[in-house]
């Protein structure tokens, strides 16, 4: 298995040049490469495999820069494509300026050693880092990510591989959670999880900074400062939120063995709503679920989603009816069939529980 551990680091001024040039770099193939791609493309509807060490002759100062890092750069663009291919994703985009996309690179002959209070990277040699985490001895380094954030802050995502039995464990607790864009979900048994207070606040703080910058003059000192000051307010809502999310799932996958979510298509929802595009980009529920999954099979548990399609929402918990003329805008679920009367996400939460031990059964215990 892989796991990967993110520190921050400090540079000295040298060290950062350095880091900016095999951004730069990297930032260049990319664009290059991604470019005769797409030319080929257009011409034969294949992919072009085209290798940093084509590029090195025409631009030497490829050369300057740690190799392993561009040979990532390769892979990664080659990823993007099969991936259009396969119908998964739209066509790869340039990298611009404006964005950090960090490189990465491998460990190859101790080129990348943690030591107190140091790490050693290709060729930028030793540089400080914020160690706040131990690392098990029975793991060993994979590769390692290094990154700048749009306020200046420099980090070391260090990628490492280790061996370990997972034993699938019996289902003696189960949940369902019901997506809800009032609170954040609703589980089988009613209980409503709300976002935390201190992140809505700090949107709207957001908001009040944003309209703020609209009237600063493009360019100038006073819209630059503004600019910091909103990228630093969203590291740090992204900060919490991950807290947060990271502490929830921890706690979910600790308690049940299994949980089950619904499948939902958070893209074309948002599009339905502007108060759902909001509420859905701001919750992180695509992130949330895929902390679930890898906590949970990091355990030997079982995450099940639901398809798309199954009417959690319009399918009476109590007597099995589905009541198509169900609305949105209707946020009690009343059956007219058994006289059930119940709040629409939890009824949804106790169908998508039941679906799941039902799709479980049929796939692990046949």
């Amino acid at each position: 298995m892989n796991k990967a551990f993110k520190f921050r680091i400090y540079p000295t001024d040298t060290q950062k040049t350095l880091i900016h040039m095999t951004l730069g770099h990297n930032r260049f193939l990319w664009n290059k490469m991604l470019d005769d791609k797409q030319k080929h493309y257009e011409l034969t509807k294949g992919m072009l495999y085209n290798r940093p060490a084509q590029y090195k002759d025409t631009y030497p100062f490829l050369k300057d820069i740690d190799s392993l890092s561009l040979a990532n750069t390769q892979l990664n663009l080659e990823k993007a494509f099969r991936m259009f291919f396969r119908r998964k994703q739209d066509l790869p985009k340039f990298h611009s300026k404006k964005q950090d996309y960090g490189y990465t690179t491998n460990f190859v002959n101790n080129n990348i050693v943690l030591k107190k209070g140091y790490i050693k990277l290709p060729k930028l040699g030793d540089v400080k880092i914020k160690q706040h985490r131990t690392i098990p001895s029975d793991m060993s380094i994979k590769n390692v990510t290094v990154s700048k954030t749009s306020t200046g802050k420099y980090y070391v995502s260090i990628l490492y591989e280790y061996q370990i039995e997972i034993k699938k464990q019996a289902v003696n607790h189960s949940i369902g959670l019901d997506f809800s864009m009032n609170h954040f979900y609703i589980d089988d048994q009613g209980f409503k999880m709300d976002y935390p207070k201190a992140i809505q606040t700090d949107f709207t703080t957001l908001r009040i900074l944003q309209r703020s910058l609209s009237r600063r003059i493009k360019g100038s000192s006073n819209y630059q400062k503004k600019v910091l000051e909103i990228a630093l307010l969203h590291e740090r809502i992204r900060h919490r939120r991950d807290d947060f999310l990271h502490k929830l799932s921890n706690a979910i996958a600790k308690r049940y063995e299994l949980v089950s979510v619904e499948g939902l298509n958070l893209i074309e929802m948002s599009k339905t709503n502007p108060y759902y595009a909001k509420q859905i980009s701001r919750f992180g529920w695509t992130r949330f679920i895929s902390f679930l999954k890898y906590k949970l099979a990091k355990e030997g548990k079982t995450l099940m989603t639901m398809d798309k399609w199954y009417p959690s929402s319009k399918l009476c918990s109590h007597c099995g009816e589905i009541h198509t003329e169900l609305k949105l805008s209707n946020r009690v679920f009343e059956c007219p069939s058994c006289r059930l009367h119940l709040d629409r996400d939890h009824n949804a939460a106790i169908n998508i529980n039941r679906e799941g031990l039902r799709q479980y059964k049929l796939a692990f215990q046949l």
